[in-house]
Formats: C-alpha cells, sequence, structure tokens
C-alpha cells in the first residue's frame, strides 16, 4: 500500500479552515497529543418534545452499551460514557489513524414534572435514545359556587 500526501485540498478554503489551520499550528492544552491533557469530549445531542414527554438522542458511535452510565441526582440528569481500553496490538503500525473513541459527561436540568421512574433508554447503531416522559397532571375539577 502507498501513502499518498496532498499538499493542496481538493476544495477551496474557506474561513473557517484558514482559522483552524492557523489555530492548529499553536500548541494548545486542549489537544490530547499533549501530555497531561485531560480534555473531555462533548457528544451532540438532539433534544425533542414528543407527546407524552421529551426524547434525547445522543450520537456516541464506538461504544457498547455497558460504556453507558446515566444517573439521576437532584433534578441533574447525567449521561456518561467511558470506552474501556483493550490492549493495543503493539506488531500493528498505525499508517493514519484519524478517529478515537473518547469519554464523554453531558448533564441536563430536569423539571419537576418528569416522570423519574419511567425514564427508559436504548442504544441502536451508535445513538443512545433516552425517553423521559411527563408525570400527568391532576387537573382540578371546576367547581361553581353559589351565591346567596
Amino acid at each position: 500500500m502507498t501513502l499518498v500526501r496532498l499538499k493542496n485540498r481538493p476544495v477551496s478554503p474557506s474561513f473557517n479552515n484558514l482559522m483552524d489551520d492557523f489555530i492548529n499550528g499553536f500548541p494548545s492544552t486542549f489537544k490530547n497529543e499533549f501530555p497531561g491533557a485531560n480534555f473531555k469530549q462533548i457528544a451532540p445531542v438532539n433534544v425533542k418534545q414528543i407527546e407524552g414527554g421529551y426524547q434525547i438522542d445522543v450520537l456516541a458511535p464506538g461504544f457498547g452499551k455497558d460504556d453507558f452510565k446515566v444517573n439521576i441526582e437532584a433534578d441533574l440528569l447525567t449521561i456518561s460514557a467511558e470506552k474501556k481500553s483493550e490492549a493495543e496490538n503493539k506488531e500493528e503500525k498505525h499508517i493514519r489513524k484519524e478517529y478515537t473513541v473518547q469519554s464523554f459527561k453531558r448533564s441536563f436540568s430536569i423539571d419537576k414534572n418528569m416522570d423519574t421512574e419511567n425514564i427508559s433508554a436504548k442504544y441502536v447503531n451508535g445513538i443512545l435514545t433516552l425517553n423521559l416522559p411527563t408525570k400527568e397532571t391532576v387537573k382540578s375539577s371546576v367547581k361553581e359556587i353559589t351565591i346567596q
């Protein structure tokens, strides 16, 4: 296999690419290449209001169901994932490694009207989906008072 390095990008550079090239040239404490960097990746989420509650979709490919932790403490929903590192094969030599699976942690404030006992979660095709139902609100009946 031959490794071909491209110096010119096939697409026209935009302002964001120019800024990325400029900023990436400087050392940063947020990069994982530097020793001691403890920066956690933030997984992207979608929050939808559905009938009977809310749905949170967390984009987290590369994890297994056992890598996730979902906790509720004091009206704070916390979703975290940590990939157990597998022993890398010392005989393998990476020619190019463009992605890694990084741990993350996200927290969301939840309302008092959330039914925390019935929250469900499933992980399918790299997306963790949490369904947060709301409690049934008891509507007080209208009582008519007669005037005497």
